[in-house]
């Protein structure tokens, strides 16, 4: 059975998820945004795995402890920055969401959260980020064999009803 798929308005560092995602940069430094109150909520072990990782590419993602978070595990993938769409920042984005889905199957996570990733301070358009997320969620969730459910967690009701829909009407 293909894992559930599902949206909600909710902060991410309170997700009841085996594994939430972070959108990474490239240096893994939790400074502002998501990765921010991720570094406050889940206390400075999570800082200190990435700072031993040193760095991960654009499209990829790697695992830390989930620190004082409920969530068991910290998946840090790495969105691109947007750039006007024609520096292959589409490709890079489902690459970013395919390699945090992986990571969460690789664990054994049942669960996973997962945020707008590169729709914040990155810059990408919220309705492209909505339709890619969602196709390459959903294309994961029918070979997935230990998640059982992915949730995006979004830090708004408008960003939750662009990705409802999509989930609605995006099966195309």
């Amino acid at each position: 059975m293909p894992a559930r798929i599902d949206v909600r308005t909710q902060d991410i560092t309170l997700a009841e998820a085996d594994a939430i995602v972070n959108p990474a940069n490239e240096g893994l430094q939790l400074g502002g945004g998501v990765a921010g109150a991720i570094r406050r909520r889940g206390g400075p072990s999570i800082q200190e795995e990435c700072d031993r990782i040193g760095r991960c590419p654009t499209g990829e993602a790697v695992v830390t402890g989930g620190g004082e978070l409920p969530a068991r595990w910290v998946i840090h993938a790495v969105g691109p920055v947007w750039r006007g769409g024609g520096a292959g920042e589409e490709e890079a984005l489902a690459s970013a969401v395919r390699a945090a889905l992986a990571r969460a199957e690789e664990i054994g996570a049942r669960s996973v959260a997962l945020p707008a990733i590169s729709a914040g301070i990155f810059g990408f358009p919220v309705d492209r980020v909505a339709r890619i997320s969602v196709k390459t969620a959903r294309e994961f969730a029918r070979s997935a064999k230990a998640v059982e459910s992915i949730v995006f967690c979004l830090f708004d009701d408008r960003v939750r009803e662009v990705f409802r829909q999509e989930l609605e009407t995006g099966a195309r």
